[in-house]
């Protein structure tokens, strides 16, 4: 498996709205209720809802199982889990990491500064 295939995978505008209905919902969804929850703000056919939830599926984005003839899909991580893993590819594919580590930094808030701190704090405290 080449480290391309290990990458976490960006998403497109439809894998995106898909996968936001995923992580809003309680649980597992259909094809269909997925198809239902997009259908207020964007039309789309039903076998691209399919399509896109099949493809998901396949980038190990989503977890599914069997209800009956149909799957139900749910998200495999959390979104913010998802936006880490894209956020660490970056910076290993950035040249210098440690430079784009830095501009990174620099173009945080106040208040994501703050997070970053007290996260780096949670860490030095943790390894001791």
């Amino acid at each position: 498996m080449s480290a391309d295939e290990k990458a976490p995978r960006r998403l497109g505008d439809l894998e995106r709205l898909v996968m936001e209905q995923l992580w809003a919902a309680d649980g597992a969804l259909t094809v269909r209720e997925v198809h239902e929850r997009l259908s207020g703000t964007r039309e789309l056919a039903y076998t691209t809802v399919m399509t896109v939830l099949d493809r998901l599926a396949k980038k190990r984005l989503t977890e599914r199982e069997r209800d009956g003839k149909a799957w139900r899909y749910k998200a495999a991580a959390p979104r913010e889990e998802l936006a880490a893993d894209l956020m660490k590819d970056a910076l290993d594919r950035a040249g210098d990491r440690r430079e784009a580590l830095v501009r990174f930094v620099g173009q945080v808030s106040d208040e994501e500064a703050a997070l970053l701190r007290d996260a780096l704090a949670r860490l030095e405290a943790r390894e001791g």
